[in-house]
């Protein structure tokens, strides 16, 4: 995809990867992991959630207690982690309801304190870090949600526009520095979130797909990423839309 900007090679980089303990994040922890990075600091709500990652990577990892609804957490994480260069803010939740439901409100506070302030919260307190170090790169799992609404999952799908947007204002204000910005859009995945959505086993890919593409957008500097089957349907139809007017700086557009 278009769009190059500053690349970052993975081999002998510090990485951070949220919610790294299951799905697309251990995927994404793997694929670093697999490409060179020296270590990957692996983000859970729950430490012990983290015990098969330590396992399989032994000291190649390290788990460090972050939840994207809790500041402190985070703080403390990027005050421990100050040799990160690359950011993966993967952590995310999803609640079935449309904008119908009596409970759409309360799910849709919960999703965006998740889904949207949580990624204000890892990027204010890992820009520094970032920044000291280089510039690096943060990565932001968005969803094609970001760009079309499920009806069956409104709230879900309000809150990833609401942090694609973020994402791109973030791009635009960490250049600057040098820090790499990409916005991952993966469609149905086989993860337990995609389960629980209920979305047929059919038309899921597997989180594999997810993790190797952002490896790919980190080396080429890429910003938007639409992995998976469903994602690269998506990205055919707003492709143009996007290199249009979301790619170039206001001063381009």
């Amino acid at each position: 995809m278009s769009d190059s900007n500053a690349p970052v090679s993975v081999a002998g980089k510090v990485a951070l990867v949220t919610g790294g303990n299951r799905g697309i994040g251990k995927s994404i922890v793997d694929a670093l992991v697999a490409s060179g990075a020296s270590k990957v600091y692996v983000g859970a709500r729950n430490p012990d959630s983290a015990t098969d990652v330590v396992k399989q990577h032994g000291n190649k990892v390290e788990v460090l207690r972050i939840d994207l609804q809790d500041p402190a957490s985070i703080t403390a994480a990027a005050q421990h982690a100050g040799d990160v260069d690359i950011v993966v803010n993967n952590g995310g939740v999803l609640k079935v309801a449309d904008a119908l439901n009596p409970d759409a409100y309360d799910t849709l506070d919960f999703e965006i304190d998740v889904n949207v302030k949580g990624l204000m919260r890892v990027a204010q307190a890992f820009a520094p870090v970032l920044k000291s170090n280089g510039g690096g790169a943060l990565v932001q799992l968005n969803s094609v949600a970001s760009i079309k609404n499920f009806a069956a999952f409104a709230t879900y799908s309000a809150s990833k526009a609401a942090s694609y947007s973020i994402t791109q204002g973030l791009r635009e204000s960490l250049r600057e520095q040098n820090t790499l910005v990409v916005s991952v859009h993966p469609g149905p995945i086989a993860t337990d979130m995609a389960s629980d959505a209920g979305m047929p086993d059919e038309i899921t890919d597997p989180p594999e797909v997810v993790a190797d593409a952002i490896v790919d957008a980190l080396k080429t500097g890429t910003f938007h990423v639409f992995p998976d089957r469903m994602a690269r349907d998506f990205w055919a139809a707003y492709q143009g839309f996007a290199e249009a007017l979301v790619e170039p700086s206001m001063a381009e557009a």
